[in-house]
């Protein structure tokens, strides 16, 4: 799957799966956004062992979009900053309807913030090469 193909299927999509690090085999469904091209997502739950924990410690994991698995890598962009109100304005458009609407509030609130990461799609490995 492309990087554009990524980003569109993210802004079409509300669930995305991300698995967080290299020692987990299930992916958790959450909340992400699309910003300037970019992949932002909150975490909403604040427990020691997260995804966005274990991303700190170990920034390499993926996201699924339908059946296809991305590599990405988790990174607190320098411009972090400069996009939070761009993040949390993009996650209202999103999300803010019926019973969705206080966590699209929610998530928008200072300790959500904090708990941003934006997610570089990273080349897919290829195959290894067979030695004939």
């Amino acid at each position: 799957m492309s990087a554009t193909d990524t980003l569109d299927y993210i802004r079409q999509h509300n669930l995305i799966g991300i698995r967080a690090g290299q020692d987990r085999a299930t992916f958790l469904s959450i909340w992400m956004v699309v910003v300037n091209n970019r992949i932002f997502t909150r975490s909403w739950g604040l427990a020691e062992k997260s995804w966005f924990n274990t991303f700190l410690e170990n920034p390499t994991g993926a996201i699924r979009c339908g059946e296809e698995v991305v590599p990405v890598r988790a990174v607190v962009p320098p411009d972090l900053a400069h996009l939070n109100e761009r993040i949390s304005q993009a996650y209202l458009a999103k999300y803010d309807a019926g019973a969705n609407s206080p966590y699209a509030q929610g998530i928008t609130q200072p300790q959500h913030v904090a708990r941003t990461l934006e997610l570089v799609v990273l080349p897919a490995a290829s195959p290894a090469s067979s030695v004939n």
